[in-house]
């Protein structure tokens, strides 16, 4: 872990967690004035949460799976079906899975590499499916319109899975405020964090936040009665503490992230041989959890810049339909979705953290340059 005065200068990190001195204080005062258990610092964390986001609830959970998880449990997901993204870490999936429910995917946009809406459509029309999972990757919102259209006129929820986009708005309204519930993860690569694992669910639905209440509680109606079949799945107080703090710091945070973003961008988008990914457009404000650019030479790129102390991450080597268990349980194979297939062969996450210099930013720029040449070879990205 990188504290907030100790990024060295000669390696330049995929990413950078952040610990502050009012962290720690906030985890010593937690720890001697606070219940360790459903503390007062998890209550003001969920009310805190839910201010930021615009909804009426936010119930905290130890696991963005287990959030999103919850939802579809509040929703009687069992034996249900669900249009998703095989574009995303597994959890997405595994969490209609943990739902009793049945995962469809879709492929994702070639645009801002989200659920396509129309192929989305395509499977409403011709399966029964009981609600729509977008996923808003590296902290890019998915095209909601669309979505909330198709909600409407199919008659089935749309739940975010907003595990990446902490801060992320679209058309001026907060992710997690767009479908009738969603799920955050506070994991430590995040955004914003509980420098452990941790969850959230925010919606306006009463009952589902009741019941996600429930759920993560061994489904307690009172200290003593348990009407539901429910999990100990609770965030610690201590966690808390900490998000709540971090929460304080998400806006500049973001900030400083999309000020990379754009110095990336500037740069890279000279090069025909990368594609850089989607900047602010029609009034979608992505938070950018991950750069990610598109490259032919993914593999040879990322060793030449970890080569030159810059380390990269890719974001992700294996969709979700090609992952062991969903190839043995549903009989997936390489060619069904082919966008994110292609994706997972020329995706690569540059550094991007809160604590990024700008003499960072350039310098890796400077590198990917180097590494082409100056050649200017055409692509075939379009």
């Amino acid at each position: 872990m990188i504290g907030a005065k100790t990024l060295q200068r000669n390696r330049i990190c995929q990413g950078a967690p952040i610990l502050l001195p009012e962290m720690e204080e906030a985890v010593l005062d937690a720890l001697r004035n606070d219940r360790y258990i459903d503390g007062e610092n998890v209550v003001k964390f969920e009310e805190e949460f839910a201010q930021f986001v615009g909804t009426k609830y936010a119930v905290s959970t130890n696991s963005g799976t287990t959030a999103l998880a919850f939802i579809l449990m509040s929703l009687d997901a069992k034996g249900k079906k669900y249009v998703t993204t095989p574009w995303s870490f597994v959890a997405t999936a595994n969490a209609i899975l943990h739902a009793g429910g049945l995962p469809l995917f879709a492929d994702i946009s070639d645009r801002d590499y989200c659920l396509d809406p129309d192929k989305t459509e395509s499977l409403l029309k011709t399966t029964e499916v009981s609600g729509i999972l977008p996923v808003h990757i590296y902290g890019h919102p998915a095209d909601f319109d669309k979505f909330q259209e198709l909600s409407y006129r199919f008659n089935v929820p749309v739940v975010e899975d907003a595990a990446q986009a902490h801060g992320a708005l679209y058309k001026g309204k907060q992710i997690g405020s767009l479908g009738v519930a969603a799920a955050f993860s506070f994991y430590p690569s995040k955004n914003m964090s509980v420098l452990g694992d941790g969850g959230m669910v925010t919606t306006n639905d009463e009952q589902i936040a009741k019941t996600v209440a429930k759920l993560r509680n061994s489904g307690r109606s009172s200290h003593y009665k348990h009407d539901i079949l429910g999990f100990t799945a609770r965030l610690n107080t201590v966690n808390a503490a900490i998000g709540r703090v971090q929460l304080r710091h998400l806006i500049e945070w973001n900030e400083k992230r999309k000020e990379a973003a754009r110095g990336y961008t500037i740069r890279l988008k000279t090069l025909e041989q990368v594609r850089p990914p989607p900047m602010p457009d029609n009034g979608i404000q992505p938070v950018y959890h991950q750069y990610v650019i598109r490259v032919k030479e993914r593999d040879s790129l990322k060793k030449f810049l970890e080569d030159n102390n810059i380390e990269c991450g890719v974001h992700y080597p294996i969709p979700i339909h090609l992952q062991p268990l969903y190839e043995r349980m549903f009989g997936f194979e390489a060619g069904n979705f082919r966008n994110s297939e292609k994706m997972a062969g020329e995706c690569l996450s540059l550094p991007m953290h809160p604590l990024l210099l700008k003499e960072d930013v350039q310098y890796v720029c400077d590198k990917i340059e180097e590494f082409y040449g100056g050649q200017n070879r055409k692509n075939d990205f379009q």
